[in-house]
């Protein structure tokens, strides 16, 4: 004769395989394709998507963007930092920088964006020093993407100066870099920084990054605004900023700039 304890485990051994036969069962009746949803139930026709047309060649600009630098466009999209006329050359749609002239920024002002750039350094020969191709794109005016010359780079920065790094804070994934006086390309996607009503930060800055159609930096997180010394730390800011590009000194080139608006 069973003792009662070892009766209850039995039942409840029993109940357990019936509820799971039943279960598996019941699973299977829902999978057979009689009993599938019909398929408009997953069809989304809610929001349709804006038509963007792709540049014919695959390297232009689609049809919604903002050209920035191009065959017709040029000065008239820039400014110095304090609104007077900028004071780098144009030629043949190339813009170059003209040491000690300053920084110049967009007079239109960006937040999450798609960014386009194509940039040259010099011949390596007119830089001094660790000062080699020294750049940068400056995204709401803050968070620089560095641009240098890198090509087969070791030692003369630290990792998180070179090109395609989030200066002073990422380096890049892998050096995609190309020779000094080559055209390299920055294809960026941005995030913008979003605060609280109380002008606290409630979510980070991101960047991801393709330079030269390499994935350098993968939807990093912005630890704050560049600085060079210290530690960067958000600081409340407008939700549109211009973008901005450095002058540091060394004869940088730049054409095709265009940016979408996300």
């Amino acid at each position: 004769m069973r003792s009662k304890p070892a009766s209850i485990l039995l039942s409840l051994i029993f109940l357990t395989v019936l509820l799971l036969s039943f279960s598996s069962n019941s699973i299977a009746q829902n999978l057979k394709p009689g009993n599938l949803p019909p398929a408009s139930a997953t069809e989304d026709w809610s929001n349709q998507p804006p038509v963007v047309i792709p540049a014919e060649n695959g390297t232009g600009a689609p049809s919604d963007a903002i050209i920035l630098l191009g065959s017709e466009t040029g000065f008239e999209n820039w400014e110095k930092l304090d609104g007077t006329p900028i004071s780098w050359s144009i030629k043949d749609n190339v813009m170059t920088i003209v040491p000690k002239t300053g920084d110049i920024q967009t007079k239109l002002r960006f937040g999450n964006v798609q960014l386009h750039l194509e940039w040259k350094t010099p011949d390596p020969a007119e830089d001094t020093g660790t000062n080699r191709g020294n750049s940068g794109v400056f995204l709401m005016a803050l968070y620089e993407l560095q641009i240098y010359e890198s090509y087969q780079y070791q030692t003369r920065l630290y990792y998180n100066g070179m090109a395609g790094s989030i200066y002073k804070q990422h380096a890049p994934l892998v050096n995609a870099a190309r020779k000094p006086q080559t055209w390299q390309t920055f294809d960026i996607v941005f995030e913008a920084p979003v605060f609280n009503p109380d002008k606290t930060l409630k979510t980070p800055a991101y960047m991801t990054v393709f330079q030269n159609n390499v994935l350098i930096l993968n939807h990093v997180e912005l630890k704050g605004p560049m600085v060079y010394q210290g530690y960067p730390r958000y600081e409340f800011h407008a939700t549109k900023l211009p973008l901005r590009l450095q002058e540091h000194s060394s004869r940088v080139s730049f054409r095709n700039i265009w940016i979408r608006e996300l």
